[in-house]
């Protein structure tokens, strides 16, 4: 990697906060000088977490507080801190977490493949980290690798690892373009941003950063993830699919899964039925009754998976972002 004087950019953190007050001037105090401006959205903490931030601005004028009169969740806080950012005419804006698990010390590696125009979105992937990823909770790396996967099959991001890693860095230029009131105001956030970003042919990089665990709690409830998500990641995939392969346009893929899905169906429903049909009776099912779900099943999934070999090819592999050194 290039030296680059970071201190000629204008460069923007955006931290969102919420109950962080045992943590927050940990992080601000440990923010590199090279940055511009650090816009703390503290989202209706019930603690004194505005109070501090609000010493540390006086110590620091690079450090702006921004305060939800109502919890908008993580979302919610980073569209908030986004317009800022772009108000204040950032032209790299990097998002870190107040609860000090994401180590300043990599944000070079997430902005500068953004200023020379390598990526328009860089984010941490923690598992190429393989000493820290010991020190990740159980639990979190099990449901990281299963939500990964799809995540990855919801954004169309297949390159992608470790996808709902909040540690990211955007050009200004692709965040303007994105559609912030679409951006999920949870915990469905960083998938939200990929799926808006892919639908803008954004080239996402991965960065190997590793993730610091110290004991903290996570606010995210994991029967919340287990409700929600299942939900929100068939809405996400069904609207990219809609979009890319039908909207913006036509291909191959379009029509194996107008082929593949109704051959699945007509299995599933056929076969079935069938099934249900013959049980009643006590009777074996003649053999072509058997044989045609069984065949349309085969089929079906085979041009499916020809969809998805097509799906994981068509990334996007060049950045939209010109250099800026």
């Amino acid at each position: 990697m290039m030296h680059i004087d970071l201190r000629k950019f204008n460069l923007a953190v955006t931290i969102p906060a919420y109950n962080v007050a045992d943590k927050i001037e940990s992080v601000l105090e440990n923010l590199p000088d090279y940055l511009c401006n650090i816009i703390v959205v503290d989202d209706a903490s019930a603690d004194n977490t505005s109070k501090l931030v609000q010493a540390c601005a006086g110590r620091d004028r690079r450090i702006i507080l921004i305060r939800h009169e109502h919890n908008q969740g993580v979302g919610g806080a980073m569209v908030t801190g986004f317009r800022k950012a772009l108000e204040l005419g950032a032209q790299v804006v990097v998002k870190i977490d107040g609860d000090h698990q994401m180590d300043p010390a990599h944000i070079p590696a997430l902005v500068i493949p953004l200023l020379e125009g390598k990526a328009d979105y860089a984010k941490g992937n923690r598992f190429r980290d393989f000493e820290s990823l010991r020190h990740m909770p159980l639990v979190r790396r099990i449901g990281n690798l299963g939500l990964s996967f799809l995540t990855k099959a919801a954004t169309g991001y297949w390159n992608c690892f470790d996808p709902t890693n909040g540690f990211f860095a955007i050009r200004a230029e692709i965040l303007a373009q994105l559609p912030l009131e679409r951006i999920d105001r949870r915990y469905f956030f960083e998938t939200s941003m990929l799926a808006n970003l892919y639908l803008l042919d954004a080239f996402v990089l991965d960065v190997p950063v590793p993730a610091r665990y110290r004991g903290e709690r996570s606010n995210m409830s994991i029967w919340r993830v287990l409700v929600e998500f299942p939900a929100k990641l068939l809405a996400t995939v069904l609207r990219r699919l809609l979009l890319r392969y039908f909207l913006f346009d036509f291909s191959m893929v379009s029509v194996y899964l107008l082929t593949g899905i109704p051959l699945i169906l007509f299995g599933l429903i056929f076969g079935s039925l069938k099934w249900i049909q013959y049980l009643e009776l006590g009777v074996p099912a003649p053999t072509g009754t058997v044989i045609l779900p069984t065949l349309a099943l085969i089929l079906g999934i085979q041009i499916l998976l020809s969809a998805i070999e097509i799906d994981m090819n068509a990334a996007p592999k060049t950045p939209r972002s010109r250099p800026l050194v």
